[in-house]
């Protein structure tokens, strides 16, 4: 399954360090009494603690967005999620240009669109994913996302880096 981490901490780590092997060559100082706040400090924490999401009642349930390659497992875990409690997880309906099958229902599966019609959502910034495949496109609306909230549920996609 994928592991979440802090991507901003773990970029700045990197950098850091090589900075750090950059100007040790030219320089025998230590790493530390150089870049102190940058090096070690990310050092001693190079991971964000994971814990338990405590949604305070009045707050608005979120979307979680679960990122990947193909073969990871986000779209598994994704399908689990939802399948442990139905009640509060739940998938934004996608929007597709392709051509619905006969046992599909509008809405159900996809949200069954023009191709005009979904590049004037993307042009109009209301998508908040989109891709093609096959010649087809398909995306997750904001909308769609809406809608999941709007129900009091926590909205889940899965993603695949493009």
């Amino acid at each position: 399954f994928p592991v979440l981490m802090s991507l901003p901490l773990t970029a700045g780590f990197r950098r850091s360090m090589r900075l750090c092997r950059r100007k040790s060559r030219t320089n025998q100082q230590s790493c530390y009494a150089r870049c102190p706040s940058s090096c070690y400090s990310t050092l001693a924490a190079p991971y964000e603690e994971v814990v338990r999401y405590q949604r305070h009642p009045a707050d608005r349930n979120r979307l979680i967005i679960l990122v990947g390659p193909a073969g990871v497992g986000v779209n598994e875990l994704r399908r689990r999620l939802i399948a442990s409690n139905p009640r509060e997880f739940q998938s934004a309906v996608p929007h597709t240009t392709r051509v619905q099958k006969s046992y599909e229902i509008n809405g159900r599966e996809y949200h069954y669109v023009s191709k005009e019609t979904f590049e004037n959502m993307v042009y109009s910034h209301r998508m908040l994913e989109y891709g093609e495949y096959k010649g087809y496109l398909y995306g997750t609306s904001i909308d769609a996302v809406r809608t999941v909230l709007d129900e009091g549920k926590i909205c889940i996609i899965d993603l695949e880096p493009q």
